[in-house]
């Protein structure tokens, strides 16, 4: 699916302390018309020590049910995709930390400033919960109304972000305790948006460059 869309996909330059996965999430939308947007989201290991994947630094923290879970071994053959995934499952992740989302004629709410808000709140509803107290279930409230959200007033304009070796104008959230976000609109169609994990940040450089369909080298 992805190498048939029609537009590139971006992600961050390859560095040690990150594994591109070739794992590769696809929401869309669409119309009478056909498709009206794309986002293709990646998913990346961290490596804290990169030196030494066997350190246990790299391993995630995982409740008891997820180690159980991992640990068990089920009656039938799984096939090496899962298994392999199921490895992964141990180590430290940076889940959908990057998005590209393509949209056929932007409209206010598809604006970068928006998208970057969606992003924020999506990783620290998914991944923050314990930490902002969030209760199982659906929101209560309408988006935007509970007291933990990102808000458009958050985002600076003024901020700088290297794409294919260029800085270009970008977008942040950097007021949020918990995770950091950018983004840039690379064309009328195209808007790129990372979140982060402020705790992950100094490990991490923040530049993004076009993805190799095929994943990283």
């Amino acid at each position: 699916m992805v190498r048939a869309l029609p537009f590139s996909i971006y992600g961050l330059v390859p560095q040690p302390s990150l594994e591109d996965l070739d794992s590769l999430g696809v929401m869309g939308a669409r119309g009478s018309d056909g498709p009206t947007q794309t986002t293709v989201t990646l998913v990346y290991t961290l490596w804290r020590n990169p030196d030494d994947h066997d350190d246990p630094v790299n391993l995630a923290e995982l409740d008891e049910s997820t180690r159980e879970a991992l640990d068990r071994e089920p009656p039938w053959p799984r096939p090496p995709w899962i298994v392999e995934f199921s490895r992964r499952m141990r180590y430290r992740m940076l889940w959908e930390a990057v998005r590209t989302t393509w949209t056929a004629d932007p409209q206010e709410y598809q604006s970068l400033p928006n998208q970057l808000v969606q992003h924020v709140n999506y990783i620290l509803m998914n991944r923050f919960r314990a930490e902002l107290g969030i209760p199982d279930g659906p929101p209560n409230g309408p988006p935007g109304d509970e007291p933990w959200h990102a808000r458009l007033s958050a985002v600076n304009q003024r901020a700088r972000l290297e794409v294919d070796g260029h800085e270009v104008d970008a977008v942040e959230i950097d007021t949020d305790p918990f995770v950091y976000g950018i983004g840039a609109q690379l064309s009328s169609e195209i808007v790129v948006t990372v979140v982060i994990p402020r705790a992950d940040l100094p490990l991490i450089r923040l530049a993004l460059a076009t993805r190799d369909p095929r994943g990283a080298a």
